[in-house]
């Protein structure tokens, strides 16, 4: 039997949340790479594959061209042969070329430093306005090489906020960010991002979540107390 994981009224604040998840998973502590190019390209290479085959595709990439501006200069298809093991190499590597063209565009460097002092909504929308990029890879090079309090949200916060009632099931993933942005104490952007993703692939599941052993079962308003299948 399905469950209905329609939110209803919210029953859990996000600092209970993130207490619960920590408490079930261990803290996290953010250790920004200071790297937000090097980010932004890993970022595009991660869509619609693993982060094992990103990260191969990312290393090969920069093995094969160690500086950025080797890459922007580089044929289209050498670029993607570099990228080949991460999946949709010629999309990607039109799009990281592209992406490229416009920063030295506009910057006339691939220095991207000044994103960590321009106000927040501003260096997430300057980022949004290179080519491809939306709002989750913006937050991604935010949060993870500069520690600004952007949060990323993927499939699994999305999935897990809906079923704990923090968005309704109609929000879709690029309306959770501003909802969701909003929604979380800055102290808590990267701890509610990382938990939240680490609970939706260990236990709120897309399928068959563990609901009787779910360390918030006893507030979402979602639960479901049987191993019934539950979808989003």
């Amino acid at each position: 039997m399905k469950h209905d994981t329609r939110p209803r009224v919210r029953a859990v604040g996000i600092t209970q949340i993130v207490r619960r998840l920590e408490a079930e998973y261990g803290s996290r502590e953010l250790v920004p790479d200071g790297d937000p190019l090097g980010t932004l390209i890993q970022t595009v290479l991660s869509q619609n594959t693993s982060d094992v085959n990103s990260g191969r595709a990312f290393r090969s990439l920069r093995a094969a061209f160690p500086r950025w501006e080797e890459v922007a200069a580089a044929n289209p298809e050498s670029v993607s042969d570099a990228i080949r093991a991460g999946g949709l190499a010629q999309i990607k590597g039109r799009r990281i070329k592209a992406i490229l063209r416009a920063i030295m565009t506009e910057r006339a460097s691939f220095e991207l430093d000044f994103l960590k002092t321009m106000p927040l909504d501003r260096a997430r929308e300057w980022l949004k306005d290179l080519p491809g990029v939306g709002d989750k890879t913006a937050a991604c090079v935010l949060l993870f090489s500069l520690g600004r309090p952007a949060l990323p949200v993927d499939t699994h916060v999305h999935r897990v906020s809906i079923r704990l009632g923090l968005i309704d099931v109609r929000v879709s993933a690029e309306k959770a960010h501003t909802i969701l942005q909003r929604l979380v104490p800055e102290a808590h952007v990267y701890s509610f991002h990382v938990l939240m993703i680490e609970h939706g692939r260990k236990t709120c599941r897309a399928r068959n979540p563990l609901c009787p052993a779910c360390v918030m079962v006893s507030v979402c308003p979602s639960r479901c107390l049987s191993t019934a299948s539950v979808s989003k």
